[in-house]
């Protein structure tokens, strides 16, 4: 019987992934990879209902896979006050922009923004409290930094929150005082008494979230991600959300969840409906536990060994005996594991945890992961190979806060973050991703980050660690995958995987690196079905 392919490409150059190389068409069928073709084309497959796409010459490769990210935070934000660099590079405008939000509503209602740094602001420092109380009087104001692990807060707010001069900083967090008076800055576990009087999403606004954030992933050729710390903002409801999404076909992207646990989370409550690792399909599925252990290294809570320059050593969210506890009883229920760690004690001290679990419970092949991993020495890294432990990098880091690595750390301590080449020379398969909102999900500077190791201003960082373009895709695509324990569906563009492509303007395996930053995503293909067309959008 012949078969006729649903979707056929051609006319392009197609990577079909790490040790494959290019190709010249492709068929899918299914919503899987039917055939490739190194020359020529694939005619015999093509009947009257294939749909034919001619690349004109365009790249193709399978679907990028941003494997930490907050897709669901992500929806939320977008709805917020936008005060990333390129919306509020000033003190002033970002109170202004503040300012204009409060104005267009109630009085009293919280206004939120995300996305400041501090370091790029004009003023290079964070907005205080007074600055908020003098732009918006009215209504509670919550800023939050762009790495997520910093707020500010007007008077209001932390009236709200129960928060005044005399409330102790509690264990991993910091509540800060100077001359004996709230600045409104809080870090880490500073934040909880302001997070529980924050309004609650509907489980409307949450599905439109997830939608919202799904489609601008679309548009970047992102066609799977993993959701960082699901029950993060809703508890719960979130698995809910995510759910209806599917149900509803509201989910234009692949997703794993990765559910939020330690104390608040929600992975007990999912472990008794029986939602473990692997629980789901291809669209939707269960993916690992997510603890947070430290904080940010732009924001000086990233928990180090050494000083920063100035001085302190960061926060340890957790002792080590919860830590313990925590992963024994996960690793015990089956799940994989990802852990926040940024700092080489933080690091240290989730290698342990991971070691004692793994010694007492043996299980080959669990992939446990360390998400940031930014700063690990030669000794831990030889620890992760022998455990069979994973970094989950955001090598975007490097183009945003490389500069700022370099004010807070030093130059020597910046350029050995996120060593790409020494953990591939490893064998550790770094995977690529964008923690965003941390970071924008363009995977362009990511790709140009890992490639020449030079920041948002040109400043080189460890030019030993980086990739070829072609390395960098892989840890996009079957890296990702495997960190996300599904290499065996997606991640290369072979027959039997998923039929999930991304066709960018560039061909960014010969492009000169400053041309990818200027590349787009024309089309996004997902299961054999093109889910965004940028020439359909403008025409």
């Amino acid at each position: 019987m012949r078969i006729e392919a649903d979707l056929v490409l051609r006319g392009g150059r197609i990577w079909c992934g790490a040790e494959i190389g290019a190709a010249g068409s492709l068929a899918a069928f299914g919503g899987k990879v039917l055939a490739t073709a190194a020359n020529g084309d694939l005619d015999d497959l093509i009947g009257p209902r294939t749909r034919v796409i001619d690349l004109e010459g365009r790249l193709a490769t399978p679907g990028l896979y941003d494997v930490h990210l907050h897709l669901l935070p992500l929806g939320l934000y977008m709805a917020q006050v936008d005060l990333r660099p390129k919306s509020a590079p000033t003190l002033d405008a970002l109170l202004q922009a503040m300012a204009d939000r409060a104005a267009a509503q109630p009085k009293g209602s919280w206004v939120i923004g995300a996305g400041y740094d501090h370091f790029k602001l004009d003023v290079g420092r964070h907005p205080t409290r007074t600055e908020l109380d003098r732009a918006v009087p009215d209504h509670p104001v919550y800023v939050v930094r762009t790495c997520g692990h910093l707020a500010v807060c007007n008077s209001l707010a932390l009236q709200l929150a129960g928060i005044d001069a005399d409330t102790p900083s509690p264990p991993g967090g910091l509540i800060e005082l100077v001359d004996g008076e709230l600045t409104g800055l809080l870090a880490e576990n500073g934040r909880d008494a302001v997070k529980a009087v924050l309004p609650e999403p509907s489980q409307d606004d949450l599905v439109e979230a997830i939608e919202r954030a799904g489609r601008y992933c679309l548009s970047f050729g992102v066609t799977s991600v993993m959701d960082a710390a699901v029950g993060m903002r809703a508890g719960f409801a979130e698995i809910g959300a995510y759910f209806r999404a599917k149900r509803e076909g509201r989910l234009p992207v692949r997703v794993d969840m990765c559910l939020l646990g330690g104390d608040g989370g929600i992975a007990e409550r999912c472990f008794e409906a029986g939602l473990v690792t692997g629980t789901g399909d291809a669209e939707l599925r269960v993916g690992p536990v997510k603890i947070f252990t430290d904080g940010s290294a732009g924001g000086r809570t990233a928990a180090m060994v050494e000083d920063y320059q100035g001085g302190g050593k960061g926060i340890l969210c957790l002792e080590d005996g919860a830590l313990n506890a925590f992963v024994e009883r996960y690793h015990g229920q089956g799940y994989q594991m990802a852990i926040h760690a940024i700092g080489d004690a933080a690091i240290e001290q989730v290698l342990n945890a991971y070691e004692l679990a793994l010694a007492a419970r043996p299980w080959p092949d669990r992939r446990h992961r360390i998400e940031h991993c930014g700063f690990s020495t030669a000794q831990q890294i030889e620890r992760m190979v022998r455990l069979g432990i994973y970094p989950a990098p955001q090598p975007s880091f490097m183009y945003d806060f490389g500069d700022l690595y370099v004010d807070v750390l030093g130059e020597a301590r910046a350029a050995g973050a996120y060593p790409m080449r020494t953990w591939l020379s490893a064998g550790l398969q770094p995977s690529a991703s964008t923690d965003c909102p941390v970071t924008d999900v363009n995977p362009f500077p990511n790709l140009y980050s890992m490639v020449t190791r030079r920041t948002d201003r040109g400043t080189l960082l460890g030019g030993q660690e980086r990739l070829t373009m072609a390395e960098a895709l892989t840890a996009y695509t079957v890296s990702s995958a495997f960190a996300g324990r599904s290499e065996q569906e997606k991640g290369r563009l072979v027959p039997g995987q998923l039929a999930d492509v991304a066709v960018f303007d560039t061909d960014l395996l010969a492009a000169e690196p400053e041309a990818v930053l200027q590349a787009s995503c024309d089309l996004a293909i997902k299961g054999g079905e093109v889910v965004f067309d940028r020439h359909a959008m403008v025409g």
